[in-house]
Formats: structure tokens, C-alpha cells, sequence
């Protein structure tokens, strides 16, 4: 079957109002044509999207399921249609993702003197998202630290960064000078995955207010100093590898220019920052 985004858009309405008159008002449509398309995707799917009651509206497993592919279906149609009209505009451009704390202006200002004919954006990686914006077409090349799933990216390593503990600045540990693994031991660790939309900012807030620890890269620390946390080396905790990366079926000239200016670039010693 075809599947029909404008019906997957109205679907996924329903399924964050959990309400058919809330999500037709979003939708600027009439709640009748809303119920009626929301039947006929699910005559064509075959099977229920949703329970419905006279009080609430939920999903079923199968509506569950189609939520959360449902992001990932969005995000790859706007990257095909954003190609599509950069290629009707003519010119190039090239999206460069990059982790928090991993710099990539200087590798862009070499990569442009080079090649000026060039349009560069670039795309901050959210805190819980590594690879995914490589694989759904919303950045040509990134700047990532492992871990990551590298399966079918192109990869070259480019240095190290290592871990900090992110403490409150009231927990009994926040006063020591380092610590170790072992003195973490039993802390509990913020899951961002478990908060899938979570941003930096958000969760050195959660950390702040005192509902878990996490660890944290060294450069992303020297970013972010305010006096209600503290960055603590742990010191036996292992670097961690940063990387260039770029889809296998996407090295095109320009990216393949790019890696290799930014492999120059990025492997030259960069002055440590300081943080606190």
C-alpha cells in the first residue's frame, strides 16, 4: 500500500492531543473530516490506531508503534524535499553536524577558503541524538565522540575527549578534587535516552536540582559553568574517541573535500580550555 502522509500527519495530531477536537483545532480543520480520515488510514492499514471512549482517545500497540516511526518518516521526507528544492535552486550546500563541546569553525573557514562556491550550515546535535541526523538527511558530515553506531558511516578519528563527573554543588563528593569510578559507585546516573527530547541545558538542570549525576566530556564542562554544579575528573575513567563521520552512499566531492580538510584541521593540539 501507499502510504499517505497527509493522513500520517492528521494521525500523528490525534496521537499527541489525544483529543480529535484539540488536534483538528491544530490541524485548521473540521473535527467530522478529521474522524473520518483517521477511519479510512485505519481501514488501510488495517487495524486499529486508536481506542476511543466518550472520555478519551488512546492508542493501541499498533498506534503506539506508528507514533514513534512516525518522527523518523517526517524527518526523511523534509530532508528528501529540502535536497529536491536546494538542486531546483542549483548551487551546493553542505550541513555539518557537531556534538556539543566539539567545534567545527575552524575546519568550515579552512573547508570555505577552498571552496567559496560552497553553502555551509551547520546543525548542533541534540544531547540524546548522535548519528541519527547523518542517516535521515538532515547533515551531510558531523563532528561526533563515541559511542555511536557507526554501521554504514564512513568514520575517521580526529582525537580524544575525556569524562568528568557532573555533580550538584551540594552532593557530599562535590568538594573533593577528583574522583574515581569506584567513589561513583551506586550514584544515580540521569538517563537522557530515557528522556528522548531532553536538551544539554535541561538536563544540567535535572543534575542541578539534585536528580541524578551524569558524565560528562571535558569540553562540553568548559562550556557550561554555573555555580550550582561541579565538574570532578574521574580519574580512571578512559578517553573517549572523537570522530569525523559521513553516510558511506553520501561521499560526494565537496563531503570528501571536507573530511580531508577537517582531518588536517581538527587533529592539530588544541589548547585545553579550563572549567569549573
Amino acid at each position: 500500500m501507499d502510504l499517505d502522509l497527509r493522513k500520517l500527519r492528521y494521525f500523528v495530531a490525534v496521537a499527541e492531543h489525544r483529543h480529535f477536537g484539540r488536534a483538528a483545532q491544530a490541524l485548521f480543520i473540521a473535527q467530522p473530516v478529521l474522524s473520518r480520515q483517521i477511519r479510512a488510514f485505519e481501514q488501510e492499514l488495517g487495524c486499529p490506531l486508536f481506542t476511543r471512549t466518550t472520555r478519551s482517545v488512546e492508542l493501541t500497540a499498533a498506534g503506539q508503534q506508528l507514533y514513534e516511526e512516525a518522527a523518523g518518516i517526517g524527518t526523511v521526507v523534509d530532508g528528501a524535499l529540502r535536497r529536491v528544492h536546494e538542486a531546483g535552486r542549483g548551487g551546493e550546500r553542505l550541513v555539518v553536524a557537531f556534538s556539543a563541546g566539539l567545534p567545527v569553525s575552524d575546519a568550515i573557514r579552512a573547508f570555505t577558503a577552498r571552496r567559496p562556491d560552497v553553502e555551509i550550515d551547520v546543525f548542533p546535535l541534540p544531547w540524546a541524538e548522535r548519528d541519527a541526523p547523518l542517516r535521515d538527511g538532515r547533515a551531510h558530515v558531523g563532528h561526533l565522540r563515541r559511542p555511536f553506531d557507526d554501521s554504514g558511516l564512513h568514520t575517521v578519528p580526529v582525537g580524544h575527549d575525556t569524562k568528568v563527573a557532573c555533580l550538584p554543588a551540594s552532593h557530599p563528593l562535590a568538594g573533593r578534587g577528583t574522583v574515581t569510578t569506584a567513589d561513583l559507585d551506586g550514584e544515580p546516573v540521569l538517563d537522557v535516552r530515557a528522556r528522548r527530547k531532553v536538551s544539554l541545558e535541561e538536563k544540567f538542570e535535572l543534575i542541578a536540582s539534585g536528580q541524578g549525576i551524569a558524565h560528562v566530556p571535558v569540553s562540553v564542562a568548559a562550556s557550561y559553568s554555573r555555580p550550582d554544579l561541579v565538574f570532578l575528573p574521574v580519574t580512571d575513567a578512559p578517553p573517549v574517541e572523537t570522530c569525523l563521520a559521513a553516510p558511506e552512499t553520501g561521499l560526494t566531492t565537496s563531503v570528501r573535500e571536507f573530511l580531508e580538510i577537517a582531518t588536517a584541521t581538527l587533529r592539530r593540539p588544541v589548547r585545553p580550555r579550563a572549567y569549573g
